[in-house]
Parts: structure tokens; sequence; C-alpha cells
């Protein structure tokens, strides 16, 4: 057997086989469902790894299954899918160790875990989708597989949002399947590769492709909450942590960041994409959900709210750097891929422990929490400066390179994008500092729950400690092999080849 040919396929299946295996088992199997869990996301890890490591040395790795007369369904591993593999992959095990402890008391749990591990399946599918058609059909799965997640709670609040999460999504996705069939129409063919595919259709097609783009966009933008498609985004947050988790830095939002990634990039081109002039409003619309998603963050007193708006601000710092078009802001809008997925999830894991140990939920309740719970605050703090963009922290290397790459190219203007974000930024994350740390205690909280010498479970706090801990490390080890960065330098340097 040609192991590289099937090895992606291999890599999907783990988490779908977990999945089938979790939904019929009974709730009282608690071990057995924690060992799938964790055994599937370990196994999976280690051939991510293992892929990882091949693509580095040249090794090509493909799955092509027949579909359509014409068209395959095609999983690929290349530079740019193993950036999003392997942070979706590193951190479903966190989340998994995190929704274990989360989770244990709740009902429906076999549910709750099976449809996670179709979460990351069609996660993992978008990632290595080597065809747009395989894309569309992978993140359609996952807003199947979202919803169960989203409405898992059963309340009136949760069913509420996740039908405005469909009709959302679905509105989307069908905007992405009309621009998929009309982009093939044309060119006959939907196969992803580096500098795109459309530069030598003809150019009386040209005001077509700039229709199709924008189609394509607006499908994605809605997944990447885009304004004005974020409506969905804010209101998600009646899920429990893990979801919320889930669906800011593993799966949904960077799922659409990604599949703009793919349409620049390896549909249309970067080159040809700025010819056809769609860059520019790219560029735009994504400055425009930064400094609008800052301002609404400052307003809110829901915690999980306040870190959902700083999702849609923070989500399109990918999209700025794509749409610049230059070597660095490619290389500042991938590495975010990456580093806001890392201190988004330490900040959303950290929120989890604050509701389910104290029952915090508002940012008017924190008032003196970081005498109560140290670790999870410490945690907190360094993912809030990291979104800051406070040096050597991994979200400082993010901005530096968009900042650089701006000015690389004559977009002076971006610099006062970045500049105002990051100031909205510290007006939303110190105030919550500030009295978290420095203010006395206000409330009654419940009486502390027997963790030992811990202030909240293990299952809780180690997670939220490991993605504080990289955020660090991801900013002070920016040029170690196989960093994102340096990874990100290596997509880049493909893409902007003589």
């Amino acid at each position: 057997m040609n192991w590289d040919a099937w090895l992606p396929l291999f890599i999907i299946l783990i988490s779908l086989l977990v999945a089938l295996a979790i939904f019929p088992l009974a709730e009282t199997r608690v071990k057995t469902r924690i060992s799938l869990n964790l055994g599937g996301a370990l196994l999976k890890l280690l051939l991510v790894g293992f892929m990882l490591w091949g693509v580095y040395n040249g090794h090509h790795y493909e799955t092509r299954l027949a579909f359509l007369p014409g068209l395959d369904l095609v999983l690929r591993a290349d530079a740019l899918s193993m950036l999003f593999v392997v942070l979706s992959t590193g951190l479903w095990l966190l989340t998994t160790v995190y929704a274990v402890g989360y989770l244990e008391d709740s009902p429906h749990r076999s549910r709750f875990f099976g449809f996670f591990s179709l979460c990351v399946t069609a996660t993992i599918g978008v990632a290595l989708a080597g065809n747009l058609i395989t894309f569309l059909l992978f993140y359609e799965l996952l807003t199947l597989a979202t919803y169960p997640l989203i409405v898992h709670r059963g309340t009136e609040a949760s069913r509420k949002a996740g039908r405005t999460y469909l009709i959302y999504t679905i509105g989307g996705g069908a905007l992405l399947l009309i621009g998929t069939i009309w982009l093939y129409t044309l060119s006959g063919t939907l196969e992803f590769t580096t500098r795109g595919f459309l530069s030598a259709v003809d150019s009386s097609h040209h005001p077509a492709l700039v229709i199709i783009f924008v189609l394509l966009i607006a499908g994605l933008g809605v997944k990447a909450a885009l304004i004005p498609l974020h409506g969905w985004l804010p209101q998600s947050m009646v899920a429990p942590a893990p979801v919320s988790a889930l669906l800011h830095a593993v799966a949904v939002v960077k799922a659409g960041a990604f599949g703009i990634i793919r349409v620049v990039y390896d549909v249309f081109g970067i080159e040809f994409s700025a010819s056809l002039g769609v860059t520019l409003p790219l560029a735009i619309v994504a400055a425009s959900t930064i400094i609008y998603g800052s301002l609404r963050a400052l307003f809110q007193d829901d915690l999980k709210r306040r870190l959902a708006f700083s999702t849609v601000s923070q989500v399109s710092y990918i999209v700025l750097g794509i749409a610049i078009v230059g070597p660095l802001a490619t290389i500042g809008g991938l590495v975010h891929l990456v580093h806001q997925g890392v201190m988004k999830i330490t900040l959303f894991f950290c929120a989890g422990n604050l509701a389910e140990t104290l029952g915090i939920h508002k940012v008017s309740e924190m008032n003196g929490v970081g005498k109560r719970m140290p670790w999870t605050m410490v945690a907190f703090t360094i993912g809030t400066l990291g979104m800051i963009g406070a040096p050597p922290l991994a979200g400082f290397i993010s901005k530096w390179y968009l900042g650089m790459g701006a000015l690389e190219v004559g977009q002076g203007w971006v610099i006062f994008v970045l500049a105002g974000s990051s100031l909205l930024n510290a007006g939303y994350f110190l105030p919550i500092l500030y009295a978290a740390w420095f203010k006395e205690s206000v409330g009654n909280w419940p009486a502390e729950r027997s963790f030992g010498n811990y202030e909240t479970s293990l299952a809780l706090l180690i997670p939220p400690l490991v993605t504080a801990l990289l955020t660090v490390l991801l900013g002070l080890l920016a040029s170690a092999p196989f960093s994102p960065y340096s990874w990100a330098q290596f997509i880049a340097t493909l893409e902007y080849a003589p």
C-alpha cells in the first residue's frame, strides 16, 4: 500500500471513527469515552507530526477519490494546509482535556463528544482539501457538525443562537456553492495550485470573475465573521466554554479565514487578484471589521461576548495580511492564523474556568479574582497582552510583520488601523486585568470546591497554562525551525517566488 497516498484520508478518518464509536456509548461509560477522545487526539497528532516532517522534506501526500465526472475529491498536504492542520490537531487535544473536565457532571456527554469529533473531522477536511469542491463539502459538514454543539444546553437562548447560526452559515454556503459552480463553468477546473489557476482565463470573463470573487469571499466571510456577516458569532456564546473555544480558535472562524486564503492564493492567485482590483476592497473590509469589532468589545460586560467581538476584530488581521499583497504582510497574516488561535483559546479556557468554578460571567464580577484564581488569571493576562501586541508575545510578531508588510508595499494607512486596534485592545482588556489583580472583591463567590491544593480541577487548569506558555514561546522562539513564523515564511516564498 502507498501510505503517502492514503495518509491524509487516515488522519481524517481517526476523528470520524472516534465520533461513531462515542455516539452509542452510555453516559456511564466515562472511562471509555475519555480513552477514545484522548487516544484519537494523540494518534492524530502523531500522524500529523509525521506528515509535517514529510512535507518539510518534499514528500507528496495526496488522496484522490472519484466523485463527479471531471471532479475528484482530493485531500492533499501542502505547506499551507499543514499550518492549519497542526493548529487544529494540537488545540483539539487540549480542548478535549478541557472539555472532559468542564462537562464532568453534565448530561448528554456522548452526544457532545460525538459531534465534537465530527467537528474536528470537518475542520481537518477543510484544511487538507486539494480542490474547491472538496473544500465546499467539508465546509458544509462543519456547519452541520457545529450546530448541535451550539444548541447543546437546550435552552431557548441556545436554540435561538443555533437558528441564527444556521441562517448565516447556510446562506454563506449557498453563495459559496454558486460561486464554485460558476467558476467551474469558466475554468473547467477547481484544483488548488500555487499562484492560482485563473490567470489563463480569457480576459472577456474578467468581470464575471470579479463577481465570483465577491460570491466566494462573502460565502467564506460569514464564518470568518467579516462585517456585516458577523452577527451569528456573539450570539453563539451561549454555548459551553469548550464549544466557544472550538468556534473561535480551532474550527469555524478559522475555516472561513483559511478559505479566504485559499481563494486569494490558490484559486485566483495573489497577482491576478490584485490585477482584478479586488484586493484593496477586501483589505478595506478587513480593516473596517478590525476597528468595528474592537469598538463593540469595549462596551460588552458579558465576558464571553467581549471575547467574541475581540475575535471579530482579530480574525480579520489574517484577511488584512492576505489582502495587502506583499511577502511580509503574508507572513503576518499567516502567522496570525496560528497565534490568534493559541491566544484566543487561552482566553476562552480562562473564561470557562471563571464561570465553572466561581460562577463569574461578567467583566463587572471580576474584581479581585486574581487572588482567588491566580494561575487562571496569569494565563488570562498573558493571553490579553498577546492580543494587545505586547512584545515579546505571539501577537507582537503578527502585528510587526503586518505593519512592515504594509510599509513594504506602500500601504501606510494600515499602520493607523493596527495602532488604533491595539489601543482599543488595551482599552477593553487592561481594565479587566486591573480589576482582577488590584481591586477588592465585592461579590460572594461560591464556596471552594474540593480541588486539593489547586484553584480548580487540573483538567481545567492545565490547558490554559499550556496555551499561555505557547503564547510566550511563539514570540520568543519565532524564528525556530517549524515555528509558525518559519512555516509562514516558507509559504510566502512559494507565493511570491519570481
